[in-house]
């Protein structure tokens, strides 16, 4: 299962600007602040609160005007396992190979070595950048058939290779790659019923 549930102790302190509302609503706001839509190394992506199990605390320390809690809570993550299978949509394809997304995540890639087999790209006639990998479109070549995968709107099942963590880089220089906390990497190889659906409809 690709989301599930990760109970994290963790200590906050409040904003005075949240002191005037029940507690565990002010600890909803800051957890949410903090952690929704933020990749947990080895964790995964958070996607949502689920609930808090415990508030503890309310010290105040010397020179700090903002009371200090041990909270307990769990959080709702996307962690998908190596080996399970997943249905994207296609974001970009390029010589490299193919970028998904399942909506809320980006960061899926299909490389070129992870492709079905026997296959071939055509890159399109005009690439605007020639300083990045050429876009275009992959085919699977299959009984004197070729298949592609161009379609944004066809769902595409892959299967999990590798889920992947990057510390964060203090400086990442303009022409680098776009970072990604988070990577995952995915095979359309070996299995049926991999790829986008349609072929197999």
């Amino acid at each position: 299962m690709m989301f599930y549930l990760s109970r994290i102790e963790h200590t906050l302190s409040l904003s005075p600007s949240l002191l005037s509302i029940p507690i565990r609503d002010a600890m909803q706001i800051e957890i949410e602040k903090l952690f929704v839509n933020t990749v947990i190394s080895n964790l995964g992506l958070c996607i949502s609160l689920y609930d808090i199990t415990s508030i503890e605390g309310d010290y105040i320390f010397p020179g700090d005007g903002a009371p200090t809690y041990t909270v307990v809570f769990n959080l709702v993550m996307f962690r998908p396992f190596v080996g399970e299978v997943i249905a994207a949509k296609l974001l970009a394809s390029n010589a490299d190979g193919l970028r998904l997304s399942v909506g809320f995540f980006n960061d899926i890639y299909v490389p070129a070595h992870l492709m079905p087999i026997p296959n071939h790209f055509e890159a399109d006639p005009i690439n605007r950048n020639e300083n990045e990998s050429k876009k275009g479109t992959w085919f699977w070549d299959y009984e004197g058939e070729h298949y592609a995968i161009e379609n944004s709107e066809d769902e595409i099942r892959f299967r999990v290779q590798s889920v992947s963590y990057s510390p964060f880089p203090l400086e990442q220089p303009k022409e680098s790659k776009r970072f990604a906390p988070m990577l995952v990497t995915a095979s359309l190889l070996k299995h049926e019923g991999l790829g986008p659906i349609y072929w197999w409809v």
